[in-house]
């Protein structure tokens, strides 16, 4: 996703600076005028602004805080605004960490896929001070329709969360219905145009009920990044004593599809975790 929205960024004129763990990857964004920096913190010594769009709570920290980090090469006032999904704690540990040396920080995780990156059409929610967002609103301007501050650090984080537990519930809860329909021997395809115009329609009935009824399993987005959201999103549940019943059936259904050997698959695959047959490898 992060090529797409550093391409909005050349595109409306910022001048841009580019840290990549692969460096081939960035070799688009260079071809195109942004310059290639060889470490975070050589990027961030580059840079009033820096965006971040990786994995896993660990590759942020690792990015921020590791050998050449961010941390060692902003001045004060610098800021950094991650829009990965990681875990709420994390980012508020950040945001203390860089504080105490006068950087700014933004947990701004987006919602609309590579689509939305490519459209710049992403949901933004954001948690962080006010006046550090205020800074950097042209920049999230060029990437997304809608930004709202949601909080102080971590609240974005959050949210995003939210919005993983509904999208995904409800990528499972199409499943189901997919899979119903399948054991009556009745056209998916029928069902689902059905459902669209009703009060079960829905962007991800529109979407996955479209992948499931042609069976189109290749990766939108990969499996193995909504197991690793529904491990967070566990994981707060967990530690806040916060019962979330139907979240926890759907990251069982999660796990099995990873034991599968579908992670690289698109989520839509959770249709094949119900049929009768599978076993670890077979998807």
């Amino acid at each position: 996703m992060g090529r797409p929205m550093a391409g909005h960024l050349l595109a409306a004129g910022h001048e841009l600076a580019v840290w990549a763990r692969r460096p081939e990857s960035a070799a688009p964004l260079a071809a195109a005028g942004a310059r290639l920096c060889a470490t975070p913190a050589e990027l961030a010594r580059s840079c009033e602004v820096v965006i971040s769009v990786v994995t896993a709570s660990a590759d942020v920290e690792a990015l921020a805080l590791g050998p050449d980090g961010l941390i060692e090469g902003f001045a004060p006032g610098g800021i950094h605004v991650d829009m990965s999904t990681i875990a709420p704690g994390s980012a508020r540990k950040l945001a203390a960490r860089y504080a105490q040396k006068g950087i700014g920080w933004l947990d701004a995780p987006v919602s609309g896929g590579e689509l939305g990156a490519r459209d710049a059409t992403l949901a933004i929610m954001a948690g962080g001070e006010a006046d550090v967002l205020a800074r950097v609103r042209p920049l999230l301007a060029c990437l997304g329709k809608t930004v709202v501050h949601i909080g102080p650090a971590g609240a974005g984080q959050v949210a995003k969360a939210c919005n993983q537990m509904i999208m995904v519930n409800a990528i499972q809860a199409c499943a189901e219905a997919m899979r119903l329909a399948g054991a009556h021997g009745v056209d998916l395809h029928k069902v689902r145009e059905a459902l669209l115009g009703g009060s079960a329609g829905s962007r991800v009935l529109d979407v996955m009920g479209d992948r499931m009824a042609h069976r189109d399993f290749a990766a939108g987005i990969q499996s193995r990044l909504h197991h690793k959201d529904f491990a967070i999103l566990m994981e707060e549940a967990r530690q806040l004593g916060a019962p979330l019943p139907v979240a926890a059936q759907t990251w069982q259904q999660l796990n099995a599809l990873m034991a599968l050997g579908g992670g690289r698959d698109d989520t839509a695959s959770l249709l094949r975790v119900l049929e009768p047959g599978q076993s670890p490898g077979s998807v």
